[in-house]
């Protein structure tokens, strides 16, 4: 569920204050209407789910009171429907369609005992029933303050009209049939109170208005959405993708990195020992410059073996945790680094990995892009969240955009629960949040 207002109308330059400017804005007509349309919406989803809950509740002792009871419910999901689009239109709510709901068997009977059991169904029937009081209330409540409102701070444009028209003074506040005892707003004093009071009405309407809006909005976004569970579940499915995406990733990065790294390094070792071997029987001197040769190649392939085994989980982090680890990668950094690690203990080794890979990405970014001439790592920990940040004074300019690094990293992070924050403006300074649940 997300709501806003497009960037034109937030960052658009007034010279009028809020107070006196909301009357005439765009968003108080569209919100006002949307509480105008509450009352005939109302009335139409509380009629159609009484009467069709009833009839089917009252005629289940017959097979036909159990189609009617998910034809009521279908029709509330429709109504849903309009409502969400009624919201997305007027309140620029945007709610996510509910999932079909799952069916568990095969028949007819498999089919109604999903709808019926379905909770999105039921909590769509709610929503009309609940509606359609707040509907009543909130159309009284934005007419009266429209109609007053505008009426008496018009009223001396108008007030022609009672002397013309019914024989008046002017509009009667109270008195008697008779005409001789009341209050008729006709005098200067008059027209400058109802001023005063209409204007009151028309400065303050806006404000009730969007007050009433919120409470619409959060009735369509907790009722008509889909379910906390539907949408944990489908968070769960994505991050599962996510994960599996990036195993399948370092899998073929290993592989790349053995067959075109150590792996062709240890084959070409192979064919010098080869030529060595030969050669020590007819140039003794030149054998030995070729073993000396190939004993430098062994040393490069060990290291790399050694490099690719740290990017699979480094020895140090499992050894001595974050702390050690984090120094280790700010001594690779090809700028300063200053590292500050306050930690009560360790948490899970999945969480430690994820921590320590993040933090590897970073400040690598730092070294290739940022153009900084110092950075700082800090981690610690807050309640059940691990917090790490990385920030540099460099140029800045980093974002989660689509297709960055960045986004691979939050989506990394997302996976256990985790959130990425980047603070990047041009010209720098960067500074990178990641959070990520303890579970020691």
């Amino acid at each position: 569920m997300a709501y806003g207002f497009p960037p034109q109308e937030r960052e658009r330059a007034h010279v009028l204050p809020p107070a006196l400017r909301a009357p005439f804005e765009a968003r108080t007509w569209r919100e006002f209407g949307y509480l105008l349309l509450n009352l005939p919406m109302g009335i139409v989803g509380f009629v159609w789910t009484v009467t069709m809950l009833s009839v089917g509740a009252g005629l289940l002792i017959t097979f036909v009171g159990l189609p009617l009871l998910v034809l009521a419910l279908g029709g509330c999901r429709a109504i849903g429907y309009v409502e969400r689009s009624r919201a997305r239109a007027l309140l620029w709510l945007d709610v996510e369609e509910p999932g079909p709901t799952p069916v568990k068997g095969r028949g007819l009977l498999a089919r109604l005992g999903a709808q019926l059991g379905s909770g999105v169904n039921w909590r769509h029937a709610l929503y009309c029933l609940v509606h359609f009081p707040w509907g009543v209330f909130s159309f009284s409540v934005a007419i009266s303050f429209f109609c007053y409102g505008w009426g008496l701070l018009t009223y001396p444009l108008w007030r022609w009209i009672f002397p013309v028209s019914f024989g008046q003074q002017g509009l009667q506040i109270y008195g008697s049939d008779d005409g001789h005892h009341g209050w008729w707003l006709h005098t200067p004093a008059d027209m400058a109170l109802s001023v005063l009071v209409g204007g009151t009405l028309v400065l303050a309407g806006p404000w009730v208005t969007r007050g009433m809006a919120h409470v619409d909005r959060y009735l369509v976004g907790g009722l008509l959405g889909p379910s906390r569970l539907a949408t944990r579940v489908t968070e769960l499915e994505s991050d599962r993708g996510v994960v599996v995406d990036t195993a399948a990733a370092d899998l073929r990065r290993i592989e790349r990195d053995l067959h075109d790294g150590a792996q062709a390094r240890l084959v070409a070792l192979a064919m010098d020992l080869g030529l060595a071997k030969e050669k020590l029987l007819e140039d003794p001197a030149a054998g030995a410059a070729m073993v000396e040769e190939a004993h430098g190649e062994v040393k490069i392939a060990l290291q790399e073996l050694r490099d690719l085994a740290r990017g699979i989980h480094p020895a140090i982090l499992t050894d001595r945790g974050l702390d050690a680890a984090m120094s280790s990668l700010a001594s690779r950094c090809t700028v300063p680094v200053a590292v500050t690690v306050d930690l009560p203990g360790r948490p899970v080794p999945a969480i430690e990995g994820i921590a320590y890979f993040t933090v590897s990405e970073l400040l690598q970014n730092v070294s290739k892009h940022s153009g900084a001439s110092r950075a700082t790592v800090d981690v610690w920990q807050v309640a059940d969240r691990l917090m790490v940040h990385v920030g540099d004074n460099g140029r800045g300019g980093a974002s989660l955009g689509a297709g960055s690094g960045l986004a691979g990293l939050a989506g990394r992070l997302a996976s256990v629960d985790g959130v990425l924050a980047v603070d990047s403006p041009p010209g720098g300074p960067t500074r990178i949040s990641a959070e990520l649940p303890w579970r020691v």
